[in-house]
């Protein structure tokens, strides 16, 4: 019997953020484009995760970014698709239209083509929002993971996608 199609890496990774959020009540969604909702899968895997996994957007075409997070068509046109200013609309519309307590958003190019000599294969931009937290406050990363196929850059982006969703560790000082 297969336990999982998905990577061990990829299971293991959403087990820690289901488990970490479980434990203080956080509640998460995501907004994906290149990973296609491979991060919301990798959630779902998880027995338990219904208690803190609140939504998943797949906004792959700028419409649907535009539509359904509400991403401005005048930021994706001036930006680009894969941006940081992007990615930071993509989070903070899945936080608005999900009510989740922190969002995260993933958006590249996973090739084989789509790039270009600013924006090469593998370019992946991420970003988190935050309920309550300082809009001014921007928490967004651009990776180049580099041309790993299209399989190793969407594992890639989306493992990256779950690290953003582990809640901070406590300090000694706050235990």
């Amino acid at each position: 019997m297969i336990d999982s199609i998905l990577p061990p890496e990829l299971v293991a990774a959403a087990r820690e953020v289901v488990e970490r959020n479980l434990a203080i009540g956080r509640r998460v969604s995501v907004a994906e484009s290149c990973t296609g909702g491979l991060v919301a899968a990798a959630l779902t895997e998880i027995a338990g995760s219904s208690e803190m996994f609140e939504s998943g957007f797949v906004t792959y075409s700028n419409d649907a970014k535009h539509d359904v997070l509400k991403v401005s068509s005048d930021v994706i046109d001036t930006f680009g698709a894969v941006s940081v200013a992007v990615a930071w609309s993509m989070a903070q519309g899945a936080l608005e239209q999900s009510g989740a307590d922190v969002a995260v958003a993933i958006t590249g190019i996973a090739g084989p083509g789509g790039g270009s000599l600013k924006k090469p294969v593998g370019t992946v931009v991420f970003a988190r929002a935050e309920k309550g937290a300082d809009p001014g406050n921007i928490t967004a990363d651009r990776k180049q993971f580099g041309d790993l196929g299209r399989g190793g850059i969407r594992l890639q982006a989306a493992l990256c996608a779950l690290e953003l969703l582990l809640p901070p560790e406590e300090t000694a000082e706050e235990a």
